[in-house]
């Protein structure tokens, strides 16, 4: 696969697929959810890590995300956030990442009124998250989730202004909540985009369908993203293997040559 594709693999399947993923050359993308980071053996960690560096493959991870949200207005919620967090970070650790990607946990309908607050303790959080980010070596890109245009993640970039805190735009999720084009999107945050969130949908649920089988338009999107992030790991996000299979193939005619 070329280097720069990853597909999405929640973290309790990556052991039994790593022989599929190693024989297919298939970086993963490892989501790591609350309760796999409870039941994580450090050991096994290191063993599979050394498997896919062995092979020649790299990895992004997925932060945890469920009932999280790093600029919540509540202190013990943000916590927990912290702390799984920091979960994550440690088995990033271990695998070694280039990106690893966090939901921001922002909403107009919950935080429209406390728009600031939210922006003060996320900005908390992820200067934290940074420090560890820069010990590992790696990226961290903040996906867009429930945003209907960019302003609040632009104001979370250029409040925390480094380089190591990117945005992973997710092409589905844009498709679901946007009140902007595409175009406006990438003009506002094209030049953070450190990874995109590649799967389709017809705008009515997250269906995570292949790319090419919703109602996305994927040539604007490709010739969008190799204008403002040429560099930028591009990930699968199929949730079975039928619909990986399919992506990757519809896939190939968007890979550079």
């Amino acid at each position: 696969m070329n280097k720069k594709v990853f597909a999405h693999v929640p973290y309790p399947y990556l052991g039994r697929n790593l022989d599929y993923l190693i024989a297919e050359s298939i970086n993963p993308e490892i989501f790591f959810s609350a309760d796999a980071l409870d039941e994580v053996i450090p050991e096994k960690m290191r063993v599979e890590a050394d498997l896919l560096a062995g092979s020649g493959l790299s990895c992004t991870i997925h932060a945890p995300f469920m009932d999280l949200n790093p600029g919540s207005v509540v202190r013990q919620i943000r916590e927990v956030t912290r702390q799984s967090f920091n979960d994550v970070l440690n088995a990033a650790d271990i695998f070694k990442p280039q990106v690893m990607v966090f939901h921001p946990g922002y909403d107009r309908w919950r935080y429209g009124e406390k728009k600031e607050e939210w922006l003060r303790h996320s900005i908390d959080t992820f200067q934290t998250v940074l420090e560890r980010a820069e010990t590992i070596g790696c990226t961290i890109a903040v996906e867009n989730i429930f945003e209907e245009e960019p302003s609040t993640l632009v104001a979370l970039l250029e409040a925390i202004d480094s380089p190591r805190l990117r945005h992973c735009f997710d092409v589905g999720h844009w498709n679901l909540f946007k009140t902007v084009g595409m175009d406006e999107w990438f003009a506002a945050l094209g030049p953070y985009i450190a990874e995109s969130h590649i799967h389709d949908n017809q705008g009515t649920r997250d269906d995570h369908a292949p790319l090419g089988e919703g109602g996305i338009d994927f040539p604007l999107f490709f010739r969008l993203m190799a204008h403002y992030a040429p560099q930028a790991a591009w990930t699968i996000e199929a949730h079975n293997m039928e619909k990986l299979q399919r992506a990757l193939a519809n896939l190939q005619q968007f890979l550079p040559a």
